[in-house]
């Protein structure tokens, strides 16, 4: 019998200068069943003659520039692998990657999520994670609030985990992944398997973190998770307290920096927050 067929879903938008690595590292992976879809989310530098060098090796699909969410979710509906993994074009894996996780659920049945450790790479020298930023295992919903716990690169997941808490929100320019990883936390563990088998590169100018406030979508992810009833009490007063303290420090930054009328709003939607009921 063939081993499960994983899907991996690789988004990019103008990153051919990284973007070989990362198709490399998952085509040198050691698990025998991969479904590569690259996803072009409508670049504009050479990102088409780098794929075309790949002739067979994967399945392309392009789009017009619409969003890491709207890519990601086009190649997850696209895709026939029992199971899910995606990459970011900036980060890799190793090449044990693949099959780590695929034994972790052959050994985990009612599991639904994995990731795995990871190497930090900033501007080409490794770093070492703070300590927020270390990844718990289990029911992590709590400690997800503040940040995201999650690495979208790290991640692998069976199918049915999009049919029970949706994809990914389209309409989230950054964030998605803090969005959607508290969907799922909030009913699901999400496990940690011990190993720096993803390589997550960071410190470039071209990051979405540096052009868009990660704290206002956060706002709006929370502000939606509480609006949709499906907390249990203490996750919903949870939140709130989160949500709270993350429209106080945006506010205040938008007024600080001369945008008065939305430091305001937000300073108004964390006042207007109703911590029983």
């Amino acid at each position: 019998m063939n081993p499960p067929l994983v899907s991996v879903i690789l988004t990019t938008f103008n990153r051919a200068w990284t973007l070989k690595d990362a198709i490399d590292s998952v085509l040198f992976q050691d698990y025998p069943n991969i479904e590569l879809i690259v996803i072009d989310d409508g670049s504009e530098d050479n990102t088409k003659e780098l794929l075309c060098a790949y002739k067979n090796k994967m399945m392309v699909l392009t789009q017009e520039n619409s969003g890491v969410s709207a890519a990601r979710n086009a190649g997850i509906k696209k895709s026939k692998g029992e199971f899910i993994a995606l990459l970011d074009s900036d980060d890799a894996w190793d090449k044990r990657k693949i099959s780590c996780q695929a034994a972790f659920f052959k050994q985990n049945p009612e599991a639904l999520i994995c990731q795995t450790e990871e190497i930090w790479i900033r501007n080409g020298k490794r770093v070492n994670p703070k300590v927020k930023h270390k990844k718990p295992s289990g029911m992590i919903f709590e400690p997800s609030l503040n940040l995201c716990l999650v690495s979208p690169s790290a991640v692998m997941m069976r199918r049915q985990l999009f049919e029970v808490k949706g994809y990914f929100n389209e309409d989230f320019t950054v964030c998605e992944d803090y969005d959607l990883w508290l969907r799922v936390s909030s009913t699901l563990p999400i496990f940690l398997i011990d190993k720096h088998y993803t390589i997550k590169r960071g410190g470039h100018k071209d990051q979405l973190s540096n052009f868009h406030s990660q704290d206002k979508f956060r706002i709006l992810s929370l502000l939606n998770l509480i609006k949709s009833n499906n907390l249990t009490q203490d996750q919903a007063a949870k939140a709130k307290r989160v949500l709270k303290k993350k429209c106080i420090i945006y506010g205040n930054g938008c007024i600080k920096r001369g945008r008065k009328e939305e430091g305001e709003y937000y300073l108004g939607v964390g006042q207007s927050v109703k911590m029983s009921g």
